[in-house]
């Protein structure tokens, strides 16, 4: 049962480490997700170490973890007006996609 603990904590630890490292500088992100993580964690505090859903949640956070890391970069306003993307080593070869207006419709 520690080991089942200590794999949450270690899981838990890296989303909040990706999203830190992601969002650097932007408060509300930084405040925003670590409140959004701690949720989804607290909805699967009770779950039974080993069990199929314990290993299904533990296996989503560390993909959150890797796609927050890997597929989301923080946009910066330039002086222009314009927003400058500033992709570092770890989205080398990621695909930039840019929405769509049917895809932000659908968001509203």
């Amino acid at each position: 049962m520690a080991a089942a603990a200590a794999e949450g904590l270690a899981a838990y630890r890296a989303v909040l480490r990706a999203a830190r490292r992601t969002f650097a500088g932007d408060k509300l992100m930084l405040t925003e997700s670590a409140v959004e993580i701690r949720r989804r964690f607290e909805e699967h505090r009770g779950l039974s170490p080993g069990s199929d859903e314990a290993t299904r949640a533990l296996s989503d956070a560390r993909e959150a973890a890797h796609f927050i890391t890997h597929m989301i970069v923080q946009t910066q306003r330039g002086p222009s007006g314009s927003f400058v993307v500033k992709p570092e080593k770890v989205h080398a070869g990621a695909t930039l996609e840019v929405p769509t207006e049917e895809i932000l419709s659908k968001l509203k």
